[in-house]
């Protein structure tokens, strides 16, 4: 059990280098909440999807040390880099695929949502200026 959601804690998205930015916009553990329950009733023996995040908030200094853009989103915590596993019954996890979270987001989520596609994660943001899209596959 999170604090946030059902699923997420704040600590989870604070930024990796310790400075304690954990400052998350309101949307985005209750997008990541949608998609991990769209996928856990959706895909037959599934004991329950789990959301892990790979990089959430980032201090400008830790944003700049990872190479992380200048206007990133991650530096505003409206950004999240994650991905989703099935837990199955016999105990064995297996990761959705990236793209298939991707393609949910962007069908989900058409306008608004900044959604990056990566080879072992994906990307979503609530950017305020409108949808964004890219692949880094």
């Amino acid at each position: 059990m999170g604090d946030l959601t059902k699923r997420l804690s704040r600590s989870e998205f604070a930024c990796r280098c310790g400075c304690g930015f954990d400052t998350v916009d309101h949307a985005l553990p209750y997008i990541l909440e949608e998609a991990a329950d769209y996928f856990e009733d959706t895909i037959i023996r599934a004991v329950r999807v789990r959301i892990h995040i790979n990089s959430g908030c980032r201090c400008p200094e830790y944003n700049r040390e990872i190479g992380g853009s200048e206007k990133s989103q991650h530096t505003l915590g409206r950004a999240a880099d994650f991905t989703l596993s099935i837990e199955k019954a016999d105990g064995r996890r297996v990761t959705i695929p990236a793209d298939d979270v991707a393609d949910y987001l962007e069908d989900r989520h058409m306008a608004g949502l900044g959604i990056g596609r990566y080879n072992n994660w994906t990307h979503v943001d609530t950017r305020s200026n409108g949808p964004a899209r890219w692949d880094k596959r």
